[in-house]
C-alpha cells in the first residue's frame, strides 16, 4: 500500500447511487460500460472502472453516500465492518450528503 505523503491528494473510492433493483442495474451498467463486478449482493453491488468505483445501492440498507479512502478514517467515528472486508463510518457533510470515510488499510 502507499503511505500518502503531505503533497498527495486525497482519494474518492466510490460513488454511491441509489437503485431499486440492484441486478437490473449490474446488468444495464455492465452492458453499457467496460467495468468489473468487484462485489454483489440483493442489496448492493460495486463496479470497479478505470478511475473510480461505482457502487449501486438499495436506499433503505445503503444511503447514497460518496466514499473516500483515509488513513485517518478512524478519527471520524468508530469503524465498522462490512461484509466485503472494508472498515468506514458514515458522516454527514455540511450540506447534509452522506460521506463514507473508508480505513485505507482495509482495501
Amino acid at each position: 500500500m502507499k503511505t500518502q505523503t503531505q503533497n498527495e491528494l486525497d482519494t474518492i473510492h466510490h460513488v454511491a447511487i441509489a437503485v431499486k433493483d440492484v441486478g437490473a442495474a449490474v446488468e444495464w451498467y455492465t452492458k453499457t460500460f467496460r467495468c468489473e463486478i468487484a462485489y454483489r449482493d440483493e442489496t448492493w453491488a460495486l463496479l470497479k472502472f478505470a478511475n473510480i468505483s461505482l457502487a449501486l445501492v438499495i436506499p433503505e440498507q445503503h444511503p447514497p453516500h460518496i466514499g473516500f479512502s483515509s488513513e485517518r478514517a478512524a478519527e471520524f467515528g468508530t469503524l465498522k465492518p462490512h461484509r466485503d472486508g472494508t472498515r468506514s463510518v458514515y458522516v454527514d457533510d455540511p450540506a447534509g450528503n452522506s460521506v463514507e470515510i473508508m480505513d485505507a488499510s482495509s482495501l
